[in-house]
């Protein structure tokens, strides 16, 4: 029997969660009850209200990360835009920030255990640190945040990584649960689930199979390489042209106010022959600044954190006296503050 567990958390989306439900339960209907469907919790059994208006759903068990079959992860309904607690974003936070990151971990430890996702559940799983490396899709509004945990974006409709699915928009979860069936079930009963429906799975579904595409332009001996350009313009700001340090050399004590939460983070700043480097340190975690440029009196750099999830953020800041200001910003998550001090 194939068991397929559709967890929910506060705040899920609907379609996500239902289009998938009866796919499956047509799937039971064709094969004389070969397939169980349930609806589940990392809680427990209990009630789950979902996004925007608010409709609550029983579940009715206990999510199991080590129970052969497949485990669907539905996204969030609510604000796109903001860092409220109905914002997506913050949402997505909540849900992470509970047991379900660590049981979701296990199940993809798990080679039998298929792990799918609709919309923005791949954000969840990324923003919890467990799609690094991992080819996925989510919906087109979070594909900048989901490179930015690390995950390579997909822009298709279906991505299939081996034990991990992931579908794009809301509606693709009637397209996730179709390529499901067929591949565990084979394409007659997707067929026969589609002409029920009268709805035909759109999309190529994404595999890393086959003859590779020659559509990427590789850098040549002329052009820059963005990344690695360590070129500082200085516009003026340098203090001392002797020293040549900067208004932003020194070590400092940042707050950055995320959507899910404070980041407590130490900066160091240096300048050395024009150029300028930096470290961050979280906890006992030191990460070296990726690409910081000076412009305009401005300081822009990348960096690399894993709390309170891992994501890889952009910054721009100024300083005035012995304070700093600023924002750093992933994908559509809102931008957050950087508020610092010089302490030495």
């Amino acid at each position: 029997m194939l068991t397929v567990q559709i967890v929910l958390f506060d705040g899920f989306d609907l379609l996500d969660a239902v289009a998938p439900y009866e796919v499956f339960c047509a799937a039971s209907m064709h094969t004389d009850n070969a397939v169980r469907v349930e609806m589940v919790t990392a809680e427990g059994p209990r009630p789950v209200t979902s996004g925007m208006n608010g409709l609550t759903i029983e579940a009715n068990n206990t999510l199991d990360p080590e129970r052969g079959g497949i485990i669907l992860v539905p996204g969030a309904a609510g604000n796109v835009e903001g860092d409220g607690p109905d914002s997506i974003p913050s949402i997505l936070g909540k849900a992470m920030n509970t047991e379900l990151t660590t049981m979701i971990k296990t199940a993809l430890d798990h080679k039998d255990i298929l792990v799918a996702t609709v919309c923005g559940g791949s954000l969840l799983l990324a923003m919890g640190g467990l799609l690094e490396g991992r080819s996925a899709v989510t919906h087109r509004l979070g594909m900048d945040l989901l490179g930015a945990t690390g995950a390579i974006p997909v822009p298709a409709r279906v991505v299939d990584d081996g034990n991990l699915v992931t579908g794009g928009g809301v509606t693709s979860g009637l397209d996730v649960a179709l390529y499901l069936v067929e591949r565990e079930l084979g394409p007659r009963i997707a067929h026969e689930i589609e002409q029920l429906f009268e709805y035909e799975r759109r999309g190529t579904v994404w595999r890393a199979k086959g003859i590779a595409p020659t559509t990427h332009k590789s850098l040549t001996d002329n052009e820059p390489n963005i990344v690695m350009n360590q070129t500082v313009v200085t516009s003026g700001i340098l203090l001392n042209e002797n020293t040549q340090t900067t208004v932003f050399d020194g070590n400092w004590d940042t707050t950055i106010a995320t959507p899910v939460g404070k980041l407590e983070v130490k900066l160091y700043i240096k300048t050395i022959s024009d150029v300028i480097q930096g470290t961050a340190t979280q906890g006992n975690e030191t990460i070296p600044f990726m690409n910081p440029v000076l412009c305009d009196n401005k300081l822009t750099w990348s960096l690399s954190i894993t709390k309170p999830m891992r994501l890889n953020l952009k910054f721009e800041v100024a300083v005035d006296g012995d304070k700093m200001n600023g924002i750093a910003k992933a994908g559509l998550l809102p931008a957050s503050k950087l508020t610092a001090k010089r302490i030495n």
